[in-house]
């Protein structure tokens, strides 16, 4: 399916600062760029630029002088999800696991899986283990977290979300992640651009490695249940959000509302029943 995607970023800056994005969509099999653009205003010309091996994030960095600074990103590309019955897709043994994603069983700094195990055990343990497991997990979330703007922030971790049963899409995510990995399924939080999300916004949702028909691959998940799997435009991927900030900004500077927007094709499908990979890195 081909979709446009797109934001824009507004800022006031005090003093010279540098700027780091993580906005541009990633780039992997699945997920093919057909144009994109990244302009800024005053024009600061080409940005420093990294794209992390290990999960296809694509950085860039500026240095923003004082004033007023805006940058805008647009980008037009296609997403092949693979789409399996879930019945197929299974859990892998802690010793069979690729040894770049254990890592992804580890606690991090929101994703508190130590502290949240004996609970997710005892809630999740005689689940039917893979897609079916993880999928309780966020029909769990669903139906216990209220969906809340304004009841969290930056400091807000998984282990505050299950306290509080409040949150939004970052924590919904983390705690999805966190009950994930204290059942031995290895998660990370994935950043997109989410097709049918209202109002349009960055979305947060997780990926799951699972063991499938072809073997090992992350599986996508939104416990917020509030964008179409197949339509999710992948950004970046971590162990938590603390990985994938769409700006980092090291110094002073105040933000305005982002503006962000996706367009898909009309109509079309949202996948409930299917297992969805992206087979990314």
């Amino acid at each position: 399916m081909d979709f446009a995607i797109g934001c824009s970023l507004a800022y006031q800056v005090d003093a010279l600062t540098p700027f780091v994005f993580n906005l541009e969509a990633a780039v992997f099999a699945r997920q093919k760029l057909r144009s994109e653009s990244l302009v800024t205003t005053p024009d600061l010309g080409e940005p420093d630029r990294f794209t992390a091996p290990e999960s296809g994030n694509r950085y860039t960095r500026f240095l923003v002088p004082a004033g007023g600074f805006r940058i805008e990103y647009r980008a037009e590309l296609s997403l092949d999800p693979l789409a399996v019955d879930p019945r197929s897709v299974t859990e892998m043994a802690a010793g069979s696991i690729p040894i770049d994603v254990l890592p992804y069983l580890n606690a991090s700094r929101y994703c508190q899986s130590d502290r949240l195990a004996r609970f997710a055990n005892r809630q999740f343990g005689n689940e039917p283990a893979g897609h079916q497991r993880a999928t309780a997990i966020c029909n769990w979330i669903r139906d216990n977290v209220d969906y809340e703007s304004g009841t969290t922030d930056v400091l807000t971790s998984a282990y505050d979300t299950l306290g509080d049963r409040a949150g939004v899409c970052r924590d919904f995510a983390h705690l999805a992640i966190t009950l994930c990995r204290a059942v031995g399924i290895p998660a990370r939080y994935i950043s997109a651009y989410a097709w049918r999300l209202q109002p349009p916004d960055f979305h947060a949702v997780f990926e799951a490695y699972l063991a499938g028909p072809g073997g090992g691959a992350w599986y996508l998940f939104d416990p917020t249940r509030m964008a179409a799997l197949d339509g999710l435009v992948r950004i970046g991927a971590g162990r938590d959000a603390a990985d994938v900030a769409f700006c980092s900004i090291f110094g002073q500077a105040e933000s305005q509302p982002p503006m962000v927007w996706i367009t898909g094709p009309q109509p079309g499908p949202v996948l409930t029943v299917q297992a969805v990979s992206t087979q990314a890195p």
